[in-house]
């Protein structure tokens, strides 16, 4: 009896020393993960912890990540036993991309599974991935069967106070402006991303999102309404739209993955660990799927469908310009003065332009924006998407979801599936933040869920606010997927910019989305100098590789992005006191290979371009000047 109390109290030794002692390190060696517990104990409360390590040297990044869930039977938070951890395991992955920010994906990370139970014996897996640029985790129920309700996920990081912070409020439209705070005094409900810089240290960035959310959950926020410096991972309220408040789950059940993207800002920039970690295509034939630009008339004219001469007009425009895309928007369906709509798709195809169409998702009732109900039910899509491949129309814009509930996670996928079956590609608007939907359904081509241009239309808050807010995107939002902000406008619409046409121009390159939409009408285009009409007409809407060259959230952005063999850069300036001195560095070229370059920057005031020409290498470094609220935009093709 002696011997064995001996054995067991040294085997709940052995297992607390294990415990405390689980890490998994990233293959570059840069960061670590920790396993810990709040009472040094095998049972209890369990926590994530991440440092940098360098030169045999760590420091926090974040001290402590909560772990835990509620389930409708059962509590797995606060009394789990650790059983186990699996040997680290190695993860490569390479991938091709048909769009984003690069087009070969190759990602590389360590995986350990971490064993846990509750007083029940019911299991707990949590699944955690150390990247080289990055951490990611997430939960499993490994039994067999099983429906339950997830009533809370306790998941929550505990950000120290000295970090800074760049936040967006929540809202279901995901369409506000991102605050830059010094502290965590301001405590409410937040969008996904979230970025964060540790005491203003230059190689310790890391953003906050969530990626492969499926069918068996809902896309969930952060909220630090408990404590002011844990932001916890928050499922939706009641009151946030349409559909059941709690995800069912079936079993065996894995949670979305928990990504905390993380390095220098560059390497945070270019990363593409949301899309990595998410499920890869379940599409075998992608040669349908063409990303492109198009001409769009809702910015300058927002009853314009209605109106078959400002459709074929439009229309026109994406010709002239040798875009590939005109979309018709809202109210298509009452057009008139001069034609229907089959009219004007039969005028659109004649030209060699492509039409995509919009549609209301029938969601809500106080939404009646026509074309309704069409989306709704499935036997709603199949005889839509049907009439459309008839109509030749190559892809769908869906509006008003306004809610990140289960009911609604299923119904974008649903939309998705269904589409693949006619070979339609899809954009969603009044919706979530991409959660990695683009690699696991490529016809997926961009995402609204951004504060865009279309907002020159509502109030004057974004003539004031968009320098900076321009600023902020790069390094927040268009980070985790395509982002359909809808750019490039030099007249106004309802409300003036006074971004320069600078400014405008470099947004083309700035901002990334599979399809670009270009807001501006057609004499904002047509009225332009060569230089910058030419750079338009070929500027391209997906990318083989991305560079943040230069760049502070909310105050400038220096992006370079190459297709083929050209490169393309874009630069804004937020500052509307004074002129930026940009120097510019092209050290990400090749070496031995020399460009001409193409520079078109701001002119004497802000509407006006200079261009310049010049051949560069990689050894090259000239300074261009941006306006107050300025910017530029270049082309790199290389000299045979």
């Amino acid at each position: 009896m002696k011997q064995r109390l001996i054995f067991f109290i040294s085997f709940l030794i052995s297992i607390t020393n294990f415990a405390q002692n689980v890490s998994v390190v990233s293959p570059n060696n840069k960061w670590k993960v920790e396993l810990k517990n709040e009472h040094s104990a095998s049972t209890g409360t369990w926590f994530l912890k991440i440092n940098a390590l360098k030169e045999n040297a760590s420091s926090e990044i974040i001290p402590k990540i909560d772990l835990g869930l509620l389930r409708s039977d059962q509590d797995f938070s606060n009394q789990l036993k650790f059983i186990k951890a699996d040997k680290p395991k190695l993860i490569t992955e390479q991938y091709t991309s048909i769009h984003g920010k690069s087009s070969q994906r190759s990602n590389s990370g360590n995986e350990i599974v971490l064993y846990f139970e509750n007083p029940s014996k019911a299991k707990l897996n949590v699944i955690v991935r150390a990247y080289n640029d990055g951490v990611t985790f997430r939960y499993e129920f490994p039994e067999k069967t099983g429906t339950f309700k997830i009533k809370d996920e306790l998941t929550a990081y505990k950000i120290p106070d000295s970090t800074s912070r760049w936040l967006e409020k929540f809202d279901l439209s995901n369409e506000g402006l991102y605050t830059n705070m010094k502290d965590a005094s301001v405590q409410q409900d937040w969008c996904y991303p979230a970025l964060f810089n540790t005491k203003d240290d230059t190689n310790n960035w890391y953003l906050i999102h969530e990626a492969d959310v499926d069918r068996q959950y809902a896309a969930t926020k952060l909220a630090n309404t408990i404590t002011n410096s844990d932001y916890k991972v928050t499922l939706p309220g009641a009151d946030e739209g349409v559909g059941e408040p709690l995800p069912t789950i079936n079993l065996p059940w894995k949670s979305p993955w928990r990504v905390i993207i993380m390095g220098n800002l560059a390497e945070v920039v270019e990363s593409t660990l949301v899309d990595d970690v998410s499920s890869p295509s379940v599409l075998t034939d992608t040669d349908w799927i063409q990303p492109g630009v198009a001409s769009w008339n809702y910015w300058s004219n927002n009853h314009g469908t209605k109106d078959y001469k400002v459709v074929t007009e439009f229309a026109d425009l994406a010709a002239e310009m040798g875009w590939p895309y005109t979309l018709l928007d809202w109210e298509w369906d009452q057009m008139e003065n001069g034609g229907n709509l089959e009219d004007a798709l039969k005028y659109i195809h004649s030209i060699g332009v492509k039409p995509l169409m919009w549609y209301n998702s029938g969601m809500f009732k106080w939404v009646t924006s026509t074309p309704v109900d069409r989306m709704k039910t499935h036997e709603n899509r199949m005889e839509e998407f049907a009439k459309l491949n008839k109509l030749g129309v190559y892809g769908v814009k869906v509006d008003f979801f306004l809610s990140e509930k289960q009911d609604m996670i299923k119904y974008y996928l649903d939309i998705l599936d269904d589409a693949a079956k006619f070979k339609i590609m899809v954009y969603f608007h009044g919706c979530v933040v991409p959660r990695g939907w683009q690699r696991t359904y490529p016809h997926a081509m961009t995402f609204e869920a951004a504060r865009g241009a279309e907002w020159y239309n509502n109030g004057p808050e974004l003539t004031t606010s968009a320098p900076e807010h321009n600023n902020v995107l790069p390094f927040t939002r268009n980070i985790v997927g395509s982002m359909d902000y809808t750019p490039v406008t030099f007249t106004n619409s309802q409300y003036a910019h006074i971004t320069s046409y600078g400014h405008e121009l470099a947004l083309s390159v700035v901002f990334e989305s599979a399809i670009q939409h270009m807001a501006d009408r057609p004499e904002g285009y047509r009225n332009l100098p060569d230089a910058p009409k030419t750079f338009l007409k070929h500027v391209p809407s997906t990318w083989d590789d991305t560079k943040l060259v230069d760049g502070y959230p909310g105050k400038f952005t220096v992006m370079a992005r190459r297709k083929g063999l050209d490169w393309y850069i874009g630069a804004i300036n937020s500052d509307g006191r004074r002129e930026k001195v940009q120097n510019l560095k092209f050290d990400f070229l090749p070496e031995g290979q020399s460009y001409k370059l193409t520079l078109i920057a701001d002119g004497a005031h802000d509407t006006l371009f200079s261009t310049k020409y010049m051949v560069v290498d990689k050894s090259t470094s000239i300074d261009v000047t941006m306006l107050r609220r300025g910017g530029f935009a270049a082309y790199l093709s290389p000299i045979k």
